[in-house]
C-alpha cells in the first residue's frame, strides 16, 4: 500500500496562508503523479493530512508487524506501535515504488531494558534522551534497537511514539518499542 502527503514543507496556518511558491509548485506536481499513479493522497485540508509519521499510526496505516518505510528520518516513530519502520532516501523511495522491494543489510541489533517504575515527572523523552547522553547521537548507527522492560510496559502508546521518534537522534535504522512478555 502506497500513500503520499505534504507536510514539512507548508505552513501550519488556518487555508495553509504563507506556503512558499517552491512549495505550492511541489504540491501541484505531487497531486499530479499521485492521481496519474492511483496513489491515495492525504491532501491540504483534507481529513487524515499531517506529518508523515503521525499518519500512519492515526490512520491505521501502519501496524503491529507491518513494514512502514518513507523518506523522513522520523519514520522509525511508528515502531512504538510495533511496525517495523524506518526512513529511506529518494532512490531507495524511487526503487520501492517502481519493484515494491527495497535491497538491506542485516542490521545489527540492540535492545534497551529499563527495568524499573519510573520516579514521579519522568517521561518517556526523558527515558530516550538518558539513552542518548549514554550512548551517544551516533550509538545506534547500525543498528535495529528495541525498547524492553517495566517502564517501557508501563506506558501508553504516546510515550512509545515519543520514543521511538527521538531514537532516531541516536541514528539507528530501526526502533522498536512492542510490549515484551
Amino acid at each position: 500500500m502506497t500513500f503520499a502527503t505534504i507536510d514539512h514543507g507548508v505552513t501550519t496556518a488556518d487555508r495553509r496562508v504563507g506556503t512558499s511558491d517552491i512549495v505550492v509548485n511541489l504540491l501541484k506536481v505531487l497531486r499530479e503523479e499521485t492521481a496519474a499513479s492511483a496513489i491515495r493522497l492525504f491532501d491540504l485540508e483534507q481529513s487524515g493530512q499531517g506529518i508523515v509519521h503521525v499518519i500512519g499510526p492515526e490512520q491505521r496505516l501502519s501496524l503491529p508487524g507491518s513494514l512502514t518505510v518513507c523518506g523522513d528520518r522520523h519514520t522509525c516513530t511508528q515502531g512504538g506501535i510495533g511496525a517495523l519502520a524506518f526512513g529511506i532516501g529518494a532512490t531507495e523511495l524511487t526503487h520501492v515504488l517502481a519493484t515494491q522491494t527495497l535491497v538491506q543489510r542485516l542490521p545489527k541489533t540492540m535492545r534497551v531494558t529499563f527495568n524499573g517504575k519510573a520516579r514521579p515527572g519522568v517521561t518517556p523523552k526523558d527515558l530516550i534522551l538518558y539513552l542518548i547522553g549514554a550512548i551517544g547521537t551516533a550509538g545506534g548507527t547500525g543498528y535495529a534497537v528495541e525498547y524492553a522492560g517495566d517502564s517501557i510496559r508501563g506506558i501508553g502508546v504516546e510515550g512509545r511514539l515519543t520514543i521511538c521518534n527521538l531514537s532516531i537522534e541516536s541514528e539507528p535504522r530501526w526502533a522498536s518499542s512492542r510490549p515484551m512478555r
